[in-house]
């Protein structure tokens, strides 16, 4: 007999399920006995034991549904060691909660901060095996997370709605897409959707490039011009400032975002009309794309696999076309950055795209 627990934190994306599903099916259709306990709202069902016995037709059926199916929630990582408002010793309780139910393996679906956390687990003892979900593509250690494809093909439609009526009228159009710290998702949407400008965290702009570009695009008879920026773009004038120094300037933006600050700019300069467009949390909401299917039913059941052969403390990672596992200490506190000499960077500009540097 060995039994499993499940969790999915931080925030949600299209494929969790197919990802849990990949798990299940693949433990439940082997000749060992399984038992998978589901913690219910990511970290926070592991600390106040809030769990229930799961079974095969809880996995049925849930392929093409996005969200979660266990709910998640966001236990940040720097607070972890801390005592709650309840001072519940969170590290503590959750070894307790594991103990209790006496868990062979801790399967872990998450992000960034998620991994920092799993790891700990791992430090503290917990066997412990993960999946990379985040819709921003920046887990060191995998070349793809599921979720980011599904993201991408929604930012991607917003951006080609936004052409239609953009040209109609001969605007400037900005669509502000999540990521704030890493650009895949902005670089692969405002590509994918055409857009003439990218303005990602990872190179720092210049307003009055971005300025000259759409002139330059007015002048040659361009009616439009479409700006996709990451909700983490950031100038030139503001990268150079120390970290303490720019959060204290963004708590004074009078802006709701970075995306409504250019487009104050650009009106200025330019003298065109420019429209701010936010997609928001549609970018991971909705039925997960046929890629992010495939793909985290293949992560699942590689890490069914890994459980079955007692092989702990990885990530299902992805790597050059192939399934991976990946110590958790080599993943853990990293970002996977897009290089500003990345080749696709290149390739973006030999397209006549802007980055604004």
């Amino acid at each position: 007999m060995k039994r499993i627990g499940m969790l999915t934190s931080g925030g949600d994306c299209q494929a969790l399920n197919p990802a849990m599903r990949g798990v299940a099916k693949a433990l439940l259709n082997a000749k060992e006995t399984v038992e998978i306990y589901g913690f219910l709202d990511g970290y926070q069902g592991l600390i106040y034991s809030k769990f229930r016995l799961l079974n095969y037709t809880d996995f049925t059926g849930i392929l093409t549904k996005g969200g979660t199916f266990l709910g998640s929630s966001r236990t940040p990582f720097k607070t972890i060691r801390e005592p709650g408002p309840d001072g519940v010793d969170k590290v503590a309780a959750m070894k307790q909660t594991y103990y209790k139910l006496q868990l062979d393996c801790l399967v872990i679906l998450g992000g960034n901060g998620t991994h920092k956390t799993a790891n700990l687990l791992r430090e503290e003892g917990l066997n412990v095996i993960t999946l990379p979900k985040t819709i921003d593509n920046d887990l060191w250690g995998t070349d793809m997370t599921f979720g980011f494809q599904s993201a991408v093909d929604v930012a991607t439609d917003a951006i080609d709605c936004i052409h239609t009526t953009a040209a109609s009228h001969g605007r400037v159009f900005i669509v502000e897409v999540m990521g704030h710290k890493v650009g895949w998702l902005t670089l692969n949407a405002g590509m994918a959707g055409g857009a003439d400008i990218i303005l990602i965290p990872e190179i720092p702009y210049d307003i009055d490039k971005i300025a000259k570009k759409i002139k330059q695009r007015h002048e040659k008879g361009g009616r439009f011009t479409i700006l996709a920026v990451a909700e983490g773009a950031i100038s030139k004038e503001d990268a150079a400032l120390s970290k303490k120094e720019y959060k204290k300037k963004l708590a004074k933006r009078e802006t709701p975002s970075v995306s409504y600050e250019i487009a104050d700019k650009l009106a200025k300069k330019c003298g065109y009309d420019v429209r701010v467009t936010v997609p928001g949390h549609t970018q991971r909401g909705g039925t997960p794309c046929p890629y992010d299917r495939v793909f985290a039913s293949r992560l699942g059941s590689e890490a069914g696999e890994l459980i079955l052969k007692g092989e702990y403390g990885f990530m299902v990672g992805y790597k050059n076309r192939e399934i991976v596992k990946v110590p958790l200490e080599e993943v853990a506190g990293k970002l996977k950055m897009v290089p500003p000499d990345a080749s696709i960077i290149k390739e973006a500009k030999l397209l006549g795209i802007s980055f604004g540097d």
